[in-house]
């Protein structure tokens, strides 16, 4: 079904794998390089293309477009004004399909949407109203183009099989865009995905994505690199079809996605009225590639990733078969997961033999595209969901595709049937949607399936569990009223309805600026937007306290900063930071406050002993080794512990939260994607490795931990940093930084990125 190559592998005119040169020579009668040949990927060209450096060993990218939706566009811009923003320099859309309910904490929802309106008028942007469409399907529809490249504020920003290279970063990213600054990158490894054969009718895009992400995920074979799809097979799948591949490859933690294109794609772009936007792409006559992943679309069974990661996958006929078997083991995973924070069974969702589950979504930028829910309407026509516990919901992923699903039929099939059919919206992603009961399962064609993300709270002692299936099976599951149930399984005629696209829908609600900016337009402030708070350069020398230790071998972002309710916060820095890691360390808050009462009286020009007592024996031991530390060259804040922090979303309040709590760094053995870390350091905060084992750490939670020098460990680009650990007497520690820019640097040294732009 999935092979991994152990090495690098050679592909000759797009269709023959080749495992060295000597092999490639032989079918070739030519000689190439490993360098040549790699520079024949499609990857190569387009990043070439966009590169600012004139070194393809150390990229600065400008990029084409940028979106963001309304969890993220208010902090981006709030940082680009306060660094200096006039205008925007490139096309910037702003979709509001996260918060579109309105429905927390009062007006603060809509008042984000105005204010990204105005904003919109007054710097020259793009205004996509709530409930129009998810982000990355307006970005399909209206943005992508062939080798063009386009940034997001989202982390499923991935846009390859439309021939556009497409990566999803923190805020801060976006702000240096908007800045006329780049994207700064060593130049990634390209990994081929090599697709064969064909789908077996029944099976969908989720199905060939999990099986995918099943394959390298855990093994991080594709970690930080792009995904480059390649292969016979891709000739045999619709446009939708790959797309729907395409969105997921966020979560096995590559860095950007792109596809080989055709007359498929070219039929894309015309049905959406954007002919010249396609371009065809091709690796080059021989393309080398840093691994290879052979995947037999044949081969492909219909797939569940049971909670809590879309990475546990099974088949569905394997879970059927060993239901106690499987179960158990999803019972003993989310004991790390969730730390046993709730009592966890999924014991009663079998009845009689089967697998019984509460809910099915099909939704967003996976989910909800035209042929998946298509093929759910051909799938449940005519049969019914019951009466019972189970629910169906359905969310089109733009308003065109509903009108069209309307149109055709489908809509009504959907809800004779009993499913409830709603607006463009990306709540069931991320727990502010369609939140299933304490104890209940939902099978979801979406994103993700991690704790928390279908609104649960463990703190609360709620906890529901999320399987993520291809939309096909979900509705084969929805005609069998709740009973887990492949699509394979089910004896239907495929009506393989033809897509129209209604531009008039956009032309009539969508504010578009064509790129000009009115200075005159005032900004509405809604009273939770809030600036960001003052941020301290970094200090001569750091004194850290430990505050939370976390040993689950993925740490998400969700973690890190809750999504769902909390995201009606986010345009308030200090009102969302009281959220941090509240469903994994409830007191961490408390904590981080406590340390940065010290250094807010440094400040203030008081004496942080006085503020923080338990400082006083701390500073008595590290002035017996460095008396010349203390007022004036010394740094007060917090730090965390975490094996693997980062893995999931690119929201960068995940690192800016610990900041405006006093954190100045992390601690992990790594860090699960390059764009968590880069969310550090444009919040200030050190990235530190340590080597250490995670259950064998020379420092826990509660110690401080001395760092001397470490302003000049930047500056002189040190890779190592020296660093004690308080207690007695001084323990030395080695921490790491691994490698920066000389902005990055820069950016650290200010205290942040605003810093850092202020001058």
């Amino acid at each position: 079904m999935v092979k991994l190559y152990d090495k690098g592998v050679y592909l000759l005119n797009g269709t023959e794998i080749a495992e060295d040169v000597a092999e490639v020579k032989a079918k070739t009668g030519t000689e190439v390089s490993q360098q040549e040949a790699a520079k024949a990927t499609m990857a190569y060209h387009i990043l070439a293309d966009h590169n600012t450096s004139g070194n393809m060993e150390r990229l600065q990218i400008k990029f084409d477009k940028l979106t963001s939706h309304d969890i993220t566009f208010v902090g981006i811009i709030q940082t680009a004004r306060a660094s200096g923003l006039e205008k925007f320099p490139i096309p910037y859309v702003l979709t509001n399909c996260h918060n579109s309910l309105c429905a927390v904490g009062g007006t603060i929802n809509e008042d984000d949407h105005m204010f990204g309106l105005t904003c919109a008028k007054k710097y020259g942007g793009v205004y996509v109203p709530p409930h129009q469409a998810v982000i990355h399907q307006y970005a399909r529809e209206m943005l992508a183009g062939g080798g063009k490249m386009i940034l997001g504020s989202d982390s499923h920003t991935r846009y390859g099989a439309l021939g556009t290279m497409a990566m999803g970063e923190g805020g801060p990213e976006l702000v240096k865009q908007l800045l006329n600054k780049t994207y700064d990158i060593k130049m990634p490894e390209v990994v081929g995905i090599y697709l064969d054969g064909e789908p077996m009718k029944g099976v969908g895009p989720q199905d060939v994505a999990l099986a995918i992400i099943g394959a390298v995920f855990g093994n991080g074979y594709v970690n930080n690199k792009v995904m480059e799809f390649v292969g016979p097979g891709i000739d045999k799948l619709s446009a939708d079809f790959r797309i729907g591949i395409d969105v997921m490859t966020t979560e096995t933690t590559c860095l950007s996605s792109i596809w080989k294109t055709d007359e498929k794609i070219r039929e894309f772009y015309e049905i959406h009225g954007r002919e010249g936007d396609y371009k065809e792409l091709n690796p080059g006559a021989v393309a080398y590639y840093d691994g290879m992943v052979y995947v037999n679309l044949s081969e492909i069974k219909p797939m569940i990733a049971m909670p809590f990661h879309p990475s546990n996958v099974y088949t569905i006929d394997e879970v059927n078969a060993n239901l106690k078997d499987i179960l158990h083991d999803v019972e003993q995973k989310a004991l790390v997961s969730l730390d046993g924070a709730v009592d966890y069974s999924l014991q009663d969702k079998i009845v009689d033999g089967k697998l019984y589950v509460e809910q099915g979504i099909i939704a967003g930028c996976a989910g909800g595209g035209f042929e998946n829910i298509c093929a759910a309407a051909d799938i449940i026509r005519g049969r019914y969901i019951g009466a019972d516990e189970f629910t169906f919901s359905v969310y089109p992923a733009s308003t065109p595709i509903y009108m069209e699903l309307v149109k055709n039929g489908a809509v009504a099939d959907l809800m004779q049937a009993g499913t409830i059919v709603k607006t463009a919206f990306c709540g069931p992603c991320f727990g502010a949607g369609d939140t299933p009961a304490n104890g209940a399962f939902s099978i979801r064609h979406s994103t993700r399936n991690f704790p928390n993300r279908e609104g649960s709270k463990l703190q609360s002692g709620q906890i529901a569990s999320v399987a993520l299936m291809d939309a096909r099976s979900i509705a084969a599951t929805a005609a069998n009223k709740g009973f887990l149930t492949p699509a394979t399984a089910m004896d239907v005629e495929y009506t393989g309805r033809k897509y129209h696209f209604d531009q008039n829908i956009y032309a009539n609600r969508v504010f578009d600026s064509k790129g000009e900016a009115d200075p005159s337009v005032e900004i509405k402030f809604g009273p939770n937007i809030k600036d960001w708070p003052s941020m301290p350069a970094l200090s001569e020398n750091l004194l850290l306290k430990v505050v939370s230790e976390i040993h689950d071998p993925v740490t998400t972002t969700d973690e890190l900063i809750p999504s769902g309710e909390t995201s009606s916060y986010r345009s308030n820095p200090l009102g969302l930071a009281e959220f941090a890691l509240s469903r994994k360390d409830p007191a961490y808050v408390g904590r981080a406050k406590e340390v940065q009462k010290a250094e807010k009286a440094i400040e203030a020009g008081q004496c942080p002993l006085e503020v923080l007592e338990e400082l006083r024996p701390v500073m008595e031991v590290v002035r017996k080794a460095y008396p010349e530390v203390g007022e004036g060259n010394l740094g007060i804040g917090s730090t965390i512990f975490a094996v693997k922090p980062g893995d999931g979303s690119a929201r960068e309040q995940a690192a800016s939260c610990q900041k405006v709590l006093g954190g100045w760094a992390n601690i992990a053995n790594e860090y699960a994607t390059k764009r968590y870390r880069s969310n550090l350091i444009n919040w200030g905060m050190l990235p530190f490795i340590t080597e250490e084992d995670h259950e064998n750490l020379s420092f826990q939670n509660g110690d401080y931990i001395f760092v001397p020098e470490i302003r000049k460990a930047i500056e002189e680009k040190a890779s190592v940093v020296k660093a004690y650990v308080v207690g007695d007497e001084l323990k030395e520690i080695e921490l790491k930084l691994g490698d920066m820019t000389d902005a990055e640097r820069e950016i650290i040294l200010k205290g942040c990125l605003i810093n850092y732009y202020r001058g």
